[in-house]
This record gives structure tokens, C-alpha cells and sequence, in this order.
């Protein structure tokens, strides 16, 4: 048999968590072809061999919450993710940018960044395959796929209106979702604290998610509240999941707010016994423990009805009562916004320049050098910026994380896009550089929290199998060649807080559907990506 690529001597992990073995990996076309014990396969019969002595080989990681969607527009390479060895993106987290009609009248309408060129061509976008194709054509990295913003969904049927939805605007929504799920979506993304997202009603969410469970798809969710109701967002998605008949998938668990801490393992053991009734609920994270979001979160959600915020924002009477709630926010309330840790809030999205002095300080001495309490210091710069204001949250435990990462439920996601370090000119959550790396370095060798076989596992074959991916997320033949080469002794996040734009350090080699897209920690140019398609488009 003839190869067009060996890799040869390495320690391979293969994906499904059993221990590694010293073996030889044989890729023809985008497939793996063979993995053989070291020395079974003949090196004479391969164009191209690659020494991986010293090294782990093992299955690309697949980063279930990627929001490289705008990214990609501008760099298909995804840098700071192929370092990292992502070799599959999956997006939707709320929103997206297709499909475009109904009520909706400018997609992605709070994404500033956007050229008018590229607005341009996402109006062109109706369906909602028609968007992956664009990106596929452009040219990119790693595999695509998305979820459908749940956003998206309820914009599309009802606008930026509150309360429950008519039949006739449910029934649009149900009808586009099996569309999209035709179109090959992974099921629908909700991101519950934002609106209009925020809007939908359990009722609506769990009708979706019948659709979504005719084709097998997935219902993933920003849960209503990662607070002090953090159990009664979870039991909320089950019950979703329940009534739908489909999986259900919590983005990036956490516990939000000091207060909440003690709520975790409450919440573990609540996803261990719906798992236990037979109802299939898995979770992912990032592996740090301050989040990363708008500084409008802080704003009431009520207040962004009719897509109004800026203009209630600048209504006296409107804003006294946004103001009112901002000191006494109720429980309802993201937990972002009922922490009474400002200092743990640092807004770092500034667009304009007479507002950049305040990048990396904390909401406290920005309200405390604009001579203003905290929500007026607030109101003031979403109303300067009229952007959300990307900002860090420092509000999670290190003992939650370290006992998230043991479960066996749980997976690695980035809540992050691409980046390339010489490009950017705004600070960032370092995650968007180090999750993967970071598991890897700090929390399997440094601090043996879990073995380095399920560390991969969490990023490989548990997210292949949660999207129904049976051809990726293993090191198998027949799989498809996304395929990673690291050091597991140099391994490591270099992106911090203060300094978020450093690429990570140790994953050596990434190849693609067989294609080489990162040597020797550069990056080849290649763009050899393609879309990862939801079982809806797979059954059809």
C-alpha cells in the first residue's frame, strides 16, 4: 500500500481515552488509512515521512463554541486556533449570520467591525448553507459548521419583541429550523441572557427543539442564568431537551459570582442524575476563570426590546429606571450583573480614542476617574461606544474548574474566534490562544488533574460524537486526516490577561483532511477546510 504521508514513532492517542502506544499513522488523500504498532508500516512506501519520536500524535481537536464567524471574514488561517491544534471550528453561539429574512432587517447588525463590503455580501446570504459556502470558497484552515443562533431564529419569526411568540410566528421559526437542519446545521444555539435571545419562552425553545430532535440534533444553550438560579437554568434545559426529544449540550459551565461557587457541585450532581434518568445532557468549558462578554450585560435586558438600547439609554425617565435596577438587579438577572465585584470587571472593547485610557482598568476606577457611580460610568460609555463594549468578568472558582475538568461529561470549547497576534490592535480573552495548550500544560502535567488521554478525548471524540462527527475525533482508518502532532513536555498557553496576544507554544504539526496546515509551529498557508455537515443534511 502506498501512502502519501507516515508519521512515524510517536505516542499515539487515538481519541477514544484508552492508553497511549508507540505507532505509525499512514494518510492517503484526507484519510487515515492505517494505524499499526511502530514499525508495521514501511516508510519506503510513503511520499512523505515525519518523525514524530518524543511526541503525542493524536486526533485534531474540535472546538464545539468557536466564534471565529467574523474572523474568518478577513483570515481564513485561523492562527491563534491551528496553533493550538483546532482543526474543526463549530459557531452559532446566539447568533448567526443566516438565515437572513423575515423580521429581521440588517443581520449581525451590533457587529461594528464589519466592512460595508462585507455587509454586503451577508445580505446576500438568505439560506443558511449559503454562509458556510462563502467561507469554504474563501478559503479556510480548518473545517466549519454551525448551530443556529437562537437569536437569529427569534429575530427572524418576531423582531425584538418581548413575550411569548403567535402560533403563526412559531410556526416560522419551526419551519426555518428544518431548513437549516436540512441545510446541515447542528441543531439550535440559544444564548439566553441576551436579548432577543433572552425573550424566548421555555414553551417556544422546547417546540424548536422537536424539530431539532426529528433529525437528532443537538439543543446547545447559554443557560438563562449561571448564578444564584444557576439550577433552575439547568433544569430548564433538560426539560427542553425532555419535551423536544433531543440532546442537550451546556455551553461553557460555570458558576458565575462568589455567591454561586458553592452551587457547582449541585450542579454536576444534577447533570449526573438526569444523565442517570436516561436524559442525554453533556457540558463543555474553558479552562480559566473569568469570562469574557459585553459590558451591556450589566443593562437590564428589558431595556434592548424593539432593538431600542441607545435610544432608552438616553431617556431620562427610561434610564432612571435602567439605573434603579442596575443597583438592585433581580435574581432573574445574568450573574454579571448581581456581583457586586466591580473590580472584577475590566471593559477592554473600546473603539473610540477618548475612551481607550480606560482598557484593562477596572469598572470601579473608570467610574471612579470619570467622577460617576459604576451604572451611570456605564450607560454613558455604551452610549459613546453604541457597541456592547467587549469585557473581562473575573468571577469564577479555580477549585470549580479544576473539579469541572474531571467529570467525564465534560469538553473543551474556546467561547473564542481565530487570531493572528500581528493583526490585532484590541485586547482579548487570552483563551482565544491557550484553552487547548492550557488543559494540556497546566492542568494534565503540571497539576495531574486528568489524564493526558482523556484531555484529548474531551477535545476530540466526545465533541465528534455529541455533533453525530463519526468520521472525525479519531485516530482511526477510514477517519478523516485531521491529525496533530505535540510535545507533551513543552505544551503550553502563553496568552495571559495583560498580554493576550502570544500564541501558544509545543503543538508542532496540524494537518487538515491530510493537508498540511501548520510545520513545525508555522503556518503553511494552507487552506484546506471543509464544512462539517448536522445529521439533518447527513440523513438527506
Amino acid at each position: 500500500m502506498n501512502y502519501d504521508l507516515l508519521i512515524r514513532n510517536g505516542r499515539v492517542i487515538d481519541g477514544t481515552g484508552n492508553p497511549w502506544f508507540y505507532g505509525d499513522v499512514a494518510v492517503r488523500g484526507e484519510r487515515v488509512v492505517a494505524v499499526e504498532q511502530r514499525g508495521r508500516l514501511v516508510p519506503a512506501n510513503a511520499r512523505e515521512v515525519v518523525d514524530a519520536t518524543g511526541h503525542v500524535v493524536c486526533p485534531g481537536f474540535i472546538d464545539i463554541q468557536s466564534h471565529s464567524l467574523l474572523p474568518l471574514f478577513s483570515d481564513g488561517r485561523s492562527l491563534s486556533k491551528v496553533t493550538q491544534g483546532v482543526t474543526t471550528e463549530i459557531m452559532g453561539e446566539g447568533w448567526t449570520p443566516t438565515p437572513f429574512g423575515g423580521r429581521i432587517a440588517e443581520p449581525l447588525a451590533g457587529y461594528v467591525l464589519l466592512t460595508d463590503a462585507d455587509r454586503a455580501q451577508v445580505r446576500s446570504w438568505t439560506r443558511f448553507r449559503q454562509w458556510l459556502e462563502a467561507m469554504v470558497e474563501r478559503g479556510v484552515s480548518v473545517n466549519i459548521g454551525s448551530f443556529v443562533g437562537g437569536a437569529t431564529l427569534r429575530e427572524y419569526a418576531r423582531g425584538w419583541e418581548m413575550g411569548a411568540p403567535t402560533a403563526d410566528e412559531l410556526a416560522t421559526m419551526c419551519r426555518v429550523m428544518d431548513e437549516c437542519m436540512q441545510a446541515g446545521a447542528f441543531g439550535l444555539a440559544s444564548a439566553l441572557i441576551y436579548p432577543p435571545s433572552s425573550y424566548s419562552t421555555t414553551d417556544e425553545l422546547a417546540e424548536v427543539a422537536k424539530v431539532i430532535g426529528r433529525y437528532g440534533g443537538v439543543y446547545i444553550t447559554h443557560m438563562r442564568s449561571e448564578s444564584d438560579l444557576i439550577l433552575a437554568g439547568l433544569q430548564e434545559a433538560i426539560e427542553i431537551g425532555r419535551r423536544g426529544g433531543c440532546a442537550v449540550e451546556i455551553y461553557h459551565l460555570k458558576a458565575s459570582g462568589e455567591m454561586a461557587w458553592q452551587l457547582m457541585p449541585r450542579v454536576m450532581d444534577a447533570i449526573d442524575a438526569a444523565r442517570a434518568e436516561g436524559i442525554d445532557i453533556t457540558a463543555d468549558m474553558y479552562p480559566y476563570v473569568a469570562s469574557g462578554t459585553g459590558l451591556s450585560v450589566l443593562i437590564p435586558n428589558w431595556a434592548s426590546e424593539g432593538g431600542k438600547l441607545f435610544d432608552n439609554l438616553r431617556d431620562p425617565r427610561t434610564r432612571a429606571a435602567i439605573r434603579a435596577e442596575m443597583f438592585d438587579p433581580p435574581l432573574e438577572s445574568p450573574g454579571l450583573a448581581r456581583s457586586s465585584n466591580r473590580d472584577g470587571v475590566l471593559p477592554i472593547g473600546f473603539l473610540k480614542p477618548e475612551n481607550r485610557q480606560y482598557v484593562g482598568k477596572s469598572l470601579t476606577l473608570i467610574a471612579e476617574l470619570r467622577g460617576q457611580e459604576w451604572p451611570d460610568a456605564v450607560m454613558d460609555l455604551l452610549l459613546s461606544e453604541e457597541q456592547r463594549i467587549s469585557t473581562i468578568y473575573f468571577m469564577m472558582s479555580e477549585d470549580n474548574v479544576r473539579a469541572q475538568l474531571q467529570r467525564p461529561w465534560m469538553k473543551i470549547s474556546t467561547d473564542a474566534g481565530g487570531l493572528d497576534p500581528a493583526t490585532q490592535t484590541l485586547p482579548t480573552h487570552p483563551r482565544a490562544y491557550g484553552t487547548y495548550p492550557r488543559v494540556l500544560g497546566k492542568y494534565v502535567r503540571e497539576e495531574g488533574i486528568l489524564p493526558l488521554e482523556d484531555a484529548v478525548r474531551k477535545m476530540t471524540s466526545a465533541v465528534a460524537d455529541r455533533l453525530s462527527l463519526r468520521e472525525r475525533g479519531l485516530l482511526r482508518a477510514g477517519c478523516y486526516a485531521d491529525i496533530v502532532i505535540f510535545d507533551p513536555e513543552m505544551v503550553a498557553d502563553r496568552a495571559t490577561f495583560t498580554d493576550p496576544h502570544q500564541l501558544s507554544v509545543g503543538i508542532r504539526d496540524v494537518w487538515v483532511n491530510g493537508v498540511r496546515v501548520l510545520a513545525h509551529g508555522a503556518h503553511t498557508g494552507a487552506m484546506p477546510g471543509q464544512i462539517v455537515d448536522g445529521p439533518g443534511r447527513r440523513a438527506h
